[in-house]
């Protein structure tokens, strides 16, 4: 098995693009999910969650700053003084773009206001479960998320790596021949090519492995939500039909969390060598 595309995210919940290496840290890749967007309404650091069209946006590094790529080809710097109300305007939010706090302040990653008074209805929406479906085992999140958006340090939802198998975006595709299975959807760090036919991802849950001079350990499957239903541009429309197949006849999940034991770079064609 070897990796056969690395991803990087500037901008939390916006598309990213495939790298040639990646560096890991305990924190995860550098330079990943350094930016998101702030809820300047209701409060809180905010993803495609709860502002579906950031995932019609697409960003990349351009030295300490993001371009920001919106849906009608207008490119934005995150050195413009106009940026939030350019952002603000694309988005139908009203929103700031803020970096990764230098000094770690806590309060940066506090979670805002549910939308909610009902949790049920608030964890529904975020999860994208109908009445009959079951909400996650959210005991495979970190506890801090409870508190946090995102782990503080970090943009990330939970974990900081999300590895996928080339054969289980073939399977999605067998399985949903009507549907457009972009990878994009998805969102992974890594794809990983040479795996058995199906999910064998699913089955690697607390196993070390290197990948380039890294380690990484191998943590539960990924419970998915509603952003892998939303749409991205007018070749991938929105489907709720790849959440009913997930969750129905995948338990839920796509994918596994991964997070880093011994930090080192990762390049395309690198060989995944269980310990």
């Amino acid at each position: 098995m070897h990796v056969s595309q690395l991803w990087s995210y500037p901008v939390k919940s916006m598309v990213g693009g495939t790298v040639d290496s990646i560096e890991l840290t305990s924190l995860g890749i550098v330079g990943d999910r350094h930016w998101a967007v702030r809820d300047l309404e209701r409060g809180g650091i905010r993803g495609g969650k709860k502002i579906g069209n950031l995932m019609k946006l697409s960003a990349a590094r351009d030295g300490d700053a993001v371009l920001i790529t919106l849906p009608n080809g207008a490119v934005v710097s995150s050195a413009d003084a106009q940026v939030n109300a350019v952002l603000s305007e694309a988005l139908g939010e009203s929103v700031a773009l803020e970096s990764l706090p230098a000094d770690g302040n806590h309060e940066h990653f506090r979670r805002g206001p549910a939308d909610s008074e009902d949790m049920v209805e608030e964890l529904r929406n975020i999860f994208g479960r109908e009445a009959d479906e079951p909400l996650p085992d959210f005991s495979v999140f970190p506890p801090e998320v409870v508190e946090f958006e995102s782990p503080p340090g970090t943009h990330y939802d939970c974990w900081p790596l999300l590895v996928m198998t080339s054969s289980a975006l073939e399977a999605l595709k067998t399985a949903l021949p009507e549907s457009v299975i972009d990878i994009r959807r998805f969102r992974p760090s890594i794809v990983i090519d040479g795996a058995d036919a199906g999910h064998p991802e699913f089955s690697w849950k607390g196993r070390t492995a290197s990948i380039g001079s890294a380690v990484v350990e191998f943590l539960d499957p990924c419970p998915r939500c509603i952003m892998v239903t939303r749409e991205i541009n007018a070749e991938i429309p929105q489907d709720r039909s790849i959440l009913r197949h997930i969750v129905r006849d995948l338990n839920q999940n796509l994918g596994v969390y991964a997070r880093i034991l011994t930090p080192g770079t990762v390049s395309l064609d690198d060989v995944l060598d269980f310990e």
